[in-house]
């Protein structure tokens, strides 16, 4: 991976040289990456709390991915346009003040055990991240050579797991609070014992979300006083982005990555969502923490994932990597479906491996040779198709009520033959 020294040109600092000025904010770029993956694997924990705490029903509780990925949705677009107005560092800032104002709402609704308000705080904290995923994907992209994007990218994305599993270890180890009662055994308690019950279990959410909040300020801050590496903030475009938005619009090549990027996002959204879920069902008596171990494995197979992609991408086309992983992966899901118990827990959870390169490898194949301005809005589109983790898991959650939750991987493996089909169409079209 080049260097951003070599990959930018800052401005000058005066008092901090610009090399050291560049890779200072090079740095805190990759640590949104960090930051957004707390968020997002915490959910995973909330869709099992939430069940505690509300008694909800498998589609109820993915009304959490749902509320969140609809932020994403929503915020994209704007997202994009006041990235390409007033630039990348804006951007972020914005995001970062909607994330720690989404966290700050746990506790409110923590204190009034409403479901309504977790949800409104979930949507609050993506959008937030719309801001942030628009405009540290492109930037990382443009940070050097267009042939090493989709490497540089993946290096970046490495550090997103490395989130996840710290927002897995939280909600693990300071949220859930191992005390669980089946449906049989809330029915047999008093009214009052039952409602003190759900009212602890709400409570767990609220020290940890507020910590989050504390940090995200935090790294506000520091973002606020770190000088931005240059480019692109001398080229901001302040026309209106209906011509760009028409010519991506009409680009099948673009539009085939944000519908492979829809399902993509449904599919690993789906997986690691339902995992504590699949594990109870199918291997009945499992403790809820010892289910969250299982879906700490993926996040670290995850990470290995990342790490070990971006090294291969140097002998093998990303194209090409990705078609082979949603391969495998359409396998797996297949054996999670046919061998519910724990040789189907064991795939899905290396599933996660094959998943890591799908994210940034699709991203980077999307925009790729497209201008800066074409850049940032395909961003946001691409950031769009978030959507999939909503509408796809909710999907996922009906399937488990109306079948049970092994039939309910038939929507992942769906999406893995989707990703598979994206990457052979651009085998045969763009090289990448």
């Amino acid at each position: 991976m080049q260097s951003v020294d070599s990959a930018t040109t800052p401005h000058d600092t005066g008092t901090a040289s610009p090399a050291r000025a560049s890779l200072l904010a090079f740095a805190l770029i990759v640590g949104l990456f960090f930051l957004w993956g707390v968020a997002n694997n915490l959910n995973d924990i909330l869709i099992k709390q939430f069940k505690n705490a509300f008694t909800l029903s498998d589609f109820q509780a993915g009304l959490v991915q749902s509320a969140f990925y609809l932020g994403y949705f929503l915020l994209a677009i704007p997202a994009g346009v006041c990235m390409r107005r007033f630039g990348f560092k804006s951007a972020i800032l914005i995001g970062l003040a909607l994330y720690a104002l989404g966290a700050l709402l746990f506790y409110p609704a923590a204190a009034t055990q409403t479901y309504a308000i977790f949800l409104c705080g979930l949507f609050v904290i993506a959008s937030g991240l719309s801001f942030l995923e628009t405009s540290a994907n492109p930037l990382v992209t443009v940070l050097g050579p267009p042939e090493g994007g989709a490497r540089r990218l993946n290096f970046a994305q490495s550090f997103n797991p490395l989130g996840s599993i710290a927002g897995i270890l939280i909600g693990r180890d300071f949220i859930f609070n191992g005390v669980e009662h089946t449906p049989q055994q809330l029915a047999a308690m008093a009214p009052p014992a039952r409602h003190a019950y759900f009212v602890s279990q709400s409570l767990t959410v609220q020290t940890p979300y507020l910590v989050i909040a504390c940090v995200v300020i935090a790294f506000a801050l520091m973002i606020a006083i770190v000088p931005f590496p240059a480019h692109g903030e001398d080229q901001m475009d302040r026309s209106s982005g209906t011509r760009h938005f028409g010519r991506l619009l009409r680009d099948r090549h673009f539009l085939s990555a944000v519908a492979a990027q829809f399902f993509y996002v449904g599919a690993q959204v789906g997986v690691w969502s339902y995992l504590i879920r699949y594990c109870q069902g199918t291997i009945p008596g499992t403790p809820e923490r010892r289910a969250a171990d299982y879906l700490m494995v993926s996040l670290i197979l995850f990470t290995v994932g990342r790490f070990a992609g971006t090294a291969l991408m140097r002998v093998i086309a990303p194209r090409t990597l990705l078609a082979l992983f949603a391969a495998i992966n359409v396998a797996l899901c297949a054996i999670g479906i046919a061998s519910p118990g724990m040789i189907g827990l064991i795939a899905l959870v290396v599933a996660s491996f094959f998943m890591s390169v799908m994210y940034p490898t699709i991203f980077a194949l999307g925009v790729h040779g497209f201008s800066d301005s074409d850049r940032k809005l395909g961003a946001s589109l691409l950031v769009m198709a978030i959507i999939g983790g909503a509408m796809l898991t909710a999907l996922m959650g009906a399937v488990s009520d109306a079948a049970g939750i092994a039939r309910a991987m038939l929507v992942p493996l769906a999406c893995f033959v989707a990703v598979l089909l994206f990457a052979m169409q651009r085998a045969r079209s763009r090289p990448a």
